[in-house]
């Protein structure tokens, strides 16, 4: 065997992985179907305006270990997502907040905006919410839901908030400050130079090996490393025994302005069904103005139904998969000779800190059981 560890997949959690078990002496060799490292992560650099190629990645957290982590691979920025949304020609504040109250009620303390949000769950009259539309008329009342949730939420997942389960929504942060900052973390910025220079820190002295399919590549090398990382989606590693996990898949639609300034704000939701798209991402406002000032890039991001051979994204983590995935989960428990990490590997919706804590740990832990 030539190397302890084949790793598939050079997104965070692959990277991370190899950095910390190559720190401690043992061998690794990453491989990724993608011409490119980092993942969904990765930023691509046009114009001179580092692109969020597979949509917006604002790392916060509040793990110290995590943000330390992070921190000595590269210098994170001071950028503090505060997103927008737009309804019509109406525009919004996120997440929902006394900037937005005062917008949709001409209220201006928190007391009036309570009031009317009692008032509006009270018109409701829902006490056992049985879909996602009853529910969230329980959290925010009519107004917000039909403005900056229902139709939003319904091009996420390609169909009518009635036929949601309710538990999509368990909760909706409502905050009665005028504060625009969306994350609750401590910790939050964007890498200077971008996520694709950390990877490739991440990934120094490792050998890495693009364009690679993992499947194509074990048949041929079927006894070269002593453990296998897997990054990929579980089902499709046990080649879909039990049938196929369910996801939803995002198109983007990237573009090189000739405009200094597109919309004045990294993101811009579109909250209504019958814009096709969900956002608008302005590349530049992640890096503050950078790049060339006659210039901007924008990205617009549309939810796509997906089927097997498209880019999975989201995990529809419904009772039906849910099990489904428990199916796999335990078959991969036959596979001691293989880690299933990562948000396809896990099946499970990961925010990039939560990836990072998670390759930490296990690697921890091999290196633990190894002694």
């Amino acid at each position: 065997m030539q190397y302890d560890y084949l790793i598939a997949g050079a997104g965070l959690f692959g990277a991370t992985f190899a950095q910390a078990v190559t720190e401690r002496g043992r061998t690794c060799l990453v491989l990724d179907r993608r011409p490119h490292i980092a993942g969904n992560a990765y930023t691509k650099n046009i114009g001179g305006i580092l692109v969020h190629q597979y949509g917006a990645h604002i790392f916060h957290t509040g793990n110290q270990a995590v943000w330390d982590y992070v921190n000595r691979f590269s210098t994170l920025n001071h950028f503090i997502n505060a997103p927008l949304a737009r309804y019509q020609n109406e525009l919004y504040n996120l997440p929902f907040n006394m900037n937005t109250f005062s917008k949709l009620w001409n209220v201006f303390t928190p007391a009036e905006a309570k009031a009317i949000l009692e008032k509006q769950r009270a018109e409701a009259g829902i006490t056992e919410p049985k879909n996602l539309e009853e529910q969230a008329l329980c959290l925010v009342g009519r107004d917000i839901y039909e403005k900056l949730i229902k139709g939003y939420t319904e091009k996420q997942w390609g169909t009518d908030c009635r036929n949601l389960p309710a538990f999509i929504i368990k909760r909706v942060p409502l905050r009665f400050t005028y504060d625009n900052n969306y994350f609750n973390d401590p910790w939050q910025g964007i890498p200077v130079g971008g996520y694709t220079k950390l990877v490739e820190k991440l990934l120094t002295g490792v050998e890495v090996r693009l364009n690679t399919d993992y499947f194509d590549f074990i048949r041929q090398n079927p006894d070269i490393a002593r453990k296998t990382v897997y990054t990929g989606a579980i089902d499709a590693f046990f080649d879909y025994r039990y049938g196929a996990l369910a996801y939803r898949s995002l198109r983007f639609e990237t573009e090189l302005l000739d405009s200094e300034d597109y919309q004045g704000n990294a993101v811009v939701n579109y909250t209504e069904r019958e814009v096709p798209f969900t956002r608008i991402i302005e590349h530049k406002h992640f890096a503050f103005g950078a790049g060339n000032a006659n210039e901007t890039v924008v990205t617009r991001e549309y939810p796509a139904d997906w089927k097997r051979g498209d880019e999975p994204y989201y995990p529809v983590n419904n009772e039906t998969n849910n099990a489904l995935y428990a199916q796999y989960r335990a078959l991969a428990e036959t596979r001691p000779d293989v880690i299933f990490g990562g948000r396809l590997g896990t099946y499970k919706y990961y925010d990039m800190d939560q990836v990072i804590a998670e390759a930490l740990s296990i690697a921890a832990a091999e290196l633990e059981d190894e002694g």
